[in-house]
């Protein structure tokens, strides 16, 4: 699950001319989630042709198969890693194992209940691959269907979670950019994370001598309270956003935050605001975004920035 380069730059390119950057995520999601259907429906045809025995849980014993990825038995079984940890505080692959055996038995006997209450219901799901056809019935077809909806659910709260993380570094730097502020006025704090074994980047900032301005970039709706409080909280100074509601505005205003929002009416201009009131050194921007986002794209997403 990756949010590209390129699907980064379109984000930045919409919110900096004020348009919804929404469906650079969902076409994302779509084309992550079809694969991954097709995908698996073609591991569903091979499973049911090798199945040995009709009496046989072709799919427990295909799909939880210990021998699997712990992500993807926990998906095949209806849950995530991510619940799994959240339930036992850890995510090893033994306790995904025996969470996602035990779920699984509890889901497949709650689909047999209601398939023998619903005894009018008849539904037959036939997969074709290469000339192969299998036919799932009423209890198998829900047991799919209801892994297919797990895997979209999983996909879309890792892409929304992942754009907002993505783009907030290069977003600073394209506005920086924009605003000509030197490379001395402005950095991203990293932290080292042992257990990946890499630098993550996790707060920006802009500089003026011995003063650091923490910077916060939050793609919320409007009227989302919860993230502006959170902003809040950590004594951010300039807070960059999608919307914002009024009462937000507000608020920030009120406690002397510094804010942006990028779907107003050349949103982004108001950053120069928050560089003045911080004393930043920059020069004015009054050029073609269309011509300089290509520039400053090339510039920032050398590798050596982000």
């Amino acid at each position: 699950m990756t949010l590209t380069e390129q699907v980064a730059k379109n984000i930045i390119r919409k919110l900096l001319k004020g348009d919804d950057y929404r469906i650079e995520i969902v076409t994302l999601i779509n084309a992550e989630f079809l694969q991954f259907a097709i995908d698996f429906f073609k591991k569903i045809v091979d499973a049911k042709l090798q199945s040995k025995s009709i009496t046989t849980d072709w799919y427990k014993e295909a799909f939880l198969n210990p021998d699997l990825p712990a992500k993807e038995i926990a998906i095949n079984s209806g849950l995530n890693k991510k619940t799994i940890h959240n339930m036992f505080n850890s995510s090893t692959k033994e306790i995904v194992i025996d969470a996602s055996n035990e779920h699984y038995d509890t889901l497949y006997n709650s689909i047999k209940e209601l398939v023998e209450t619903e005894q009018e219901l008849d539904l037959t799901l036939t997969i074709k691959f290469k000339g192969v056809s299998v036919d799932l019935n009423v209890s198998e077809s829900l047991i799919v269907i209801n892994t297919l909806a797990v895997k979209r659910a999983e996909l879309r709260g890792g892409l929304w979670s992942t754009a907002g993380k993505r783009v907030e570094a290069p977003l600073m730097l394209t506005l920086c950019n924009l605003y000509s502020v030197n490379e001395k006025n402005y950095k991203a704090k990293f932290k080292r994370d042992g257990s990946k074994g890499f630098h993550r980047e996790i707060d920006f900032y802009l500089l003026k001598e011995n003063d650091e301005f923490l910077c916060e970039v939050k793609l919320m709706g409007r009227g989302n309270p919860e993230s502006a409080d959170a902003v809040i909280a950590r004594e951010t100074n300039v807070f960059i956003a999608d919307k914002l509601s009024q009462q937000n505005k507000n608020q920030l205003d009120h406690l002397n935050i510094n804010w942006v929002e990028l779907r107003s009416e050349d949103g982004y201009k108001r950053f120069k605001k928050a560089l003045e009131k911080l004393n930043i050194p920059h020069k004015n921007y009054n050029g073609n975004l269309d011509v300089d986002l290509t520039h400053i794209f090339d510039k920032i997403f050398d590798g050596t920035k982000i």
